[in-house]
């Protein structure tokens, strides 16, 4: 199954640290990079962390019923929930709320009005009803809980994920850019070079987007948990404001939670969810992210058979609102002067396609930024560049020997790998990026329009 999402659109795949041992996640990871092998597709591989779930305790029948008006106590006391009263695993809770406040839990599903807070309890009316499990989650309405992002098993699930090479590692409910710091020194400190996402889905987060953003290599909209805190109405909005963000500041965004959700048990999307997908594709996201659809949902090859369709037909009238430009014009990079005037080139040329040779993506990421019809090609000897690069919009990465080769042999190198995976013809407009002296790495500062086949290909 794996193989055929992979032949079906999947370029990166997620492992949900919230479940399973670092064992299985660990087993998961390899047989995902040995199909990816024998498909010769670079996958990447995306390891989310739980984070501070503030989650309720269990109930000693498994489940109780909730009716409108109930009373109903959380108690981080109490072992084992009954009827009316249920424990806490995060037993800071009844010193971080008051009377008045609004409790979400089960992501909003059932509803309750803190009357008053009484030692460890805190005592509720029930405004909306229904059944309530274990270890269902807690939101406070409009966010402004303390608890840290970085658990003590997510610091020891860093660990599991360099093991495992992870090339993105997600944050869960960062509130500021701190957090942000801390994980990737976490990282950095394990020994790995994993890019940090932030999911933003903490009500406070959206206060600090600019500096968050600034400090992740990308992020995520969460919308789940982002919705229970803020109010779902607030979230549309929210997507297009951070996504608009993030590309402005060169960085990846990726769009999540329930895009295909009634695919989990059905084997066709709505039209809602339709066009929520190609609404985010339009928005100017570089990925959007299926959950249960795929993890434990019925229907996994269709889901992303109709997720991949929705995509491929909205890029047909994807048109940018934003300027490939820094501030005034003025760019402070030489890999992304380059990349523009590559991209210049290409809008008013008729160019089939650019080919970047990289070794970190750099030059990659400034040319997707920019929203161009032409696609493009990264070329990198880096199987860890080339799989970070499978998450960046309009960019497709290849492996390429620049080893001891050349200045004219690596520009050959590069003709050959785009006739030999089919993607130019003779004849065709290319431009080639790179940097200059070959085999330096960083400071792609070169580009070269070329017409296929003029040169002899190895």
């Amino acid at each position: 199954m794996i193989a055929r999402l992979i032949v079906a659109g999947v370029n990166v795949v997620r492992l949900n640290f919230s479940h399973g041992t670092a064992e299985e996640h660990i087993q998961r990871a390899e047989i995902v990079r040995k199909i990816a092998a024998q498909l010769n597709r670079p996958i990447g591989v995306l390891c989310d962390l739980q984070g501070p779930k503030i989650r309720i305790g269990k109930f000693e029948q498994g489940k109780i019923t909730l009716k409108m008006g109930d009373i109903f106590i959380l108690d981080a006391d109490c072992p084992l929930g009954r009827q009316e009263k249920v424990g806490l695993d995060y037993k800071s809770l009844p010193q971080e709320v008051s009377a008045g406040q609004k409790l979400l839990l089960d992501d909003g599903r059932i509803v309750m009005e803190i009357n008053r807070v009484q030692g460890n309890k805190i005592h509720c009316v029930v405004i909306t009803g229904g059944v309530l499990s274990n270890n269902k989650g807690i939101n406070l309405q409009g966010g402004g809980l303390a608890a840290d992002a970085l658990t003590q098993k997510d610091r020891e699930d860093i660990k599991t994920a360099v093991a495992l090479e992870a090339d993105y590692i997600a944050i869960s409910f960062p509130k500021n850019a701190a957090d942000i710091e801390y994980a990737k020194s976490l990282i950095r400190k394990a020994g790995g070079t994993a890019s940090l996402v932030a999911k933003i889905e903490r009500a406070e987060a959206i206060d600090h987007l600019e500096v968050m953003i600034d400090a992740s290599d990308a992020i995520m909209v969460a919308r789940g948990d982002l919705g229970v805190e803020v109010g779902d109405a607030a979230v549309p909005g929210l997507q297009k404001r951070m996504i608009r963000m993030a590309r402005a500041q060169n960085k990846l965004v990726i769009t999540a939670t329930q895009m295909m959700e009634s695919m989990i048990t059905s084997p066709i999307p709505t039209r809602a969810e339709v066009s929520d997908v190609a609404n985010a594709v339009l928005d100017g996201t570089d990925a959007v992210m299926l959950s249960a659809e795929t993890a434990s949902g019925q229907y996994p090859l269709e889901t992303v058979q109709a997720m991949h369709r929705v995509c491929v037909e909205a890029e047909k009238d994807y048109f940018s609102q934003a300027e490939f430009s820094a501030p005034d014009n003025v760019f402070l990079h030489t890999d992304e002067s380059v990349a523009m005037a590559a991209i210049y080139t290409a809008q008013h040329l008729n160019v089939k396609a650019i080919a970047t040779l990289t070794q970190s993506g750099n030059t990659a990421q400034w040319l997707s930024r920019a929203d161009n019809e032409v696609p493009i090609y990264a070329l990198s000897p880096d199987k860890v560049a080339r799989r970070k690069l499978t998450l960046y919009r309009g960019v497709y990465p290849y492996p390429i020997d620049q080893a001891g080769k050349s200045r004219d042999e690596i520009l050959r190198e590069m003709e050959g790998v785009l006739l030999q995976n089919g993607v130019v013809e003779k004849d065709d407009l290319v431009i080639f990026t790179f940097g200059e002296p070959i085999g330096s790495p960083g400071g792609t500062n070169t580009f070269k329009i070329i017409k296929i086949g003029e040169h002899r290909v190895t």
